[in-house]
């Protein structure tokens, strides 16, 4: 923090885990309220007294193009970081740098192409009257640990093109990449001060990040649990604040989508990609699988016979396509969560256990297999909760109408995907679902151009897009009278 990087007050530690063997990775300092509190002062005095803030924005969008360049040069160390620390393998690690990579490029290339204000007709060539943004101000920034790097880079990339200072803290089980960004940031010429990091667990760091009254913003992306204590905490000083907490995602399949052996093909595999992509630790994993009750047995049963060939381990290891979950923690609640799934009713078509150990998965590590539990309803805890793991449910329809009510019976809205050959129906379901992003005939492309965001108890603000920077800025109308004048409005 302030441009020195220091141990813990307290001077205690934490181990981080490989989740690949639950073997020590790395040591990390363990922060607590007091290097907090010493974050957020130099993250204040760097906005109160420093440049930062002032600084041309021309000149704010070049160092964050020097760190895109940064990110690249050392792209396949980051992605090997990111992969060990988080369990994805390498290659989804190599597309996570490059997506960090373009959110800044992205937002270098907003804040430098926006106009110096906005001007207000106010009626009178002797009146001036323009609406301009100007910085927050401190900006507590608290990650997941699911794409740590990426998420981070949602945060700060914005922040810093908004000219606000920032301590971020990254998950307590994934910060690698975080301290591999801040190293960047310092060698593209951040000044001291902007930027601060703080190692450590969300209580008490990230507690009193978001209760600080030094901080004038909290951007937390997390589990609906925490983000609601965030937001309790944050409100007494009534600081903005942005939420995204995640989803239970569906993903509505018509007959029609089906209809030729290509058509079949793409959509089960998708449904793969939406449900198991990093063992489906992925806020808009595409959970819940809603098809159309003609095609369910066949599709369900060809999603089930391609989900057991997924080459399950080590994610560094040639040829393995889906990693560990991230920690011991986390495959408990993924047990937990299948085993009252089948007491509820549900009929497991496929995994439903841990796999034998082999020469890519260490018998001590993570890992679990991909499942698949249907004729799954809407009371079961797994279809309603946020299962975060290697789960897809399934659930049918018969009808348009029905479709909808499932996908939106949630109360979740993060993101939802409809497959159909009929793009009038299908842009049709797109425009009843209630989520934020909608796919059409896709899962889980994202462009930095757009919004990212949900409704419900999926969070409040939006990440990237122009409204990402928005978040980060506070407007200021400025009224310039060019011929003053008494106003007369009382005797003497």
């Amino acid at each position: 923090m302030d441009g020195v990087w220091r141990a813990a007050a307290s001077g205690a530690q934490r181990e981080v885990l490989d989740p690949a063997d639950a073997k020590t990775l790395a040591i990390v300092s363990e922060g607590g309220a007091e290097d907090t509190d010493a974050a957020v002062a130099a993250a204040r005095r760097a906005f109160d007294q420093g440049p930062w803030p002032h600084t041309p924005v021309a000149e704010r969008a070049a160092l964050l193009r020097r760190v895109a360049e940064l990110l690249q040069r050392d792209r396949e160390k980051i992605a090997l970081t990111e992969s060990r620390d988080t369990g994805k393998t390498l290659e989804e690690g190599r597309v996570d740098v490059d997506d960090v990579t373009n959110a800044f490029r992205y937002f270098a290339e907003l804040v430098v192409g926006e106009s110096a204000g906005r001007v207000v007709d106010a009626g009178t060539p002797d009146v001036h009257s323009v609406v301009v943004h100007e910085p927050v101000g401190v900006c507590a920034l608290i990650t997941p640990w699911n794409y740590p790097l990426l998420q981070a880079s949602w945060k700060i990339a914005p922040a810093l093109a908004a000219g606000d200072t920032f301590v971020v803290k990254p998950s307590e089980v994934t910060p690698l990449s975080t301290i591999h960004l801040m190293k960047l940031l310092v060698e593209a010429g951040l000044p001291a001060g902007v930027g601060n990091l703080v190692t450590g667990a969300g209580d008490p760091v990230g507690a009193r990040l978001a209760e600080h009254p030094g901080v004038d913003l909290v951007s937390f992306t997390g589990g609906l649990v925490s983000g609601t204590k965030v937001m309790q905490a944050a409100a007494p000083g009534v600081k903005k604040v942005a939420l995204e907490l995640g989803g239970k995602n569906p993903n509505v399949v018509f007959a029609d989508a089906c209809a030729t052996a290509e058509g079949f093909d793409t959509a089960v595999d998708q449904a793969l990609n939406a449900a198991f992509i990093h063992s489906g630790q992925v806020c808009s994993a595409g959970a819940r699988l809603i098809i159309e009750e003609s095609v369910r047995e066949r599709f369900v049963a060809e999603l089930a016979r391609r989900a057991q060939k997924i080459r399950l381990g080590r994610g560094t290891e040639p040829g393995v396509e889906c990693g560990p979950l991230v920690s011991a923690h986390q495959l408990d609640k993924v047990e937990a969560y299948v085993a009252s799934a089948l007491e509820e009713g549900a009929l497991l078509r496929c995994g439903g256990a841990q796999p034998e150990p082999s020469d890519v998965r260490p018998a001590t590590g993570y890992f679990y297999l991909p499942t698949i539990l249907d004729q799954c309803h809407r009371e079961m805890r797994v279809v309603r909760e946020e299962t975060f793991g290697p789960i897809l449910t399934v659930e049918s329809f018969r009808t348009e109408d029905e479709a909808v009510a499932l996908a939106n019976d949630t109360e979740y809205g993060l993101a939802g995907a409809v497959w159909s050959g009929d793009t009038a129906r299908a842009r049709r379901v797109a425009g009843r679902l209630r989520h934020g992003t909608v796919w059409i005939n896709d899962y889980h492309p994202y462009l930095p151009q757009a919004e990212w965001g949900g409704f419900g108890k999926s969070g409040i603000g939006r990440e990237l897009g122009p409204s990402g920077l928005a978040e980060y800025r506070e407007t200021k109308h400025i009224y310039e009278n060019l011929r003053p004048a008494p106003v007369r409005w009382f005797s003497g």
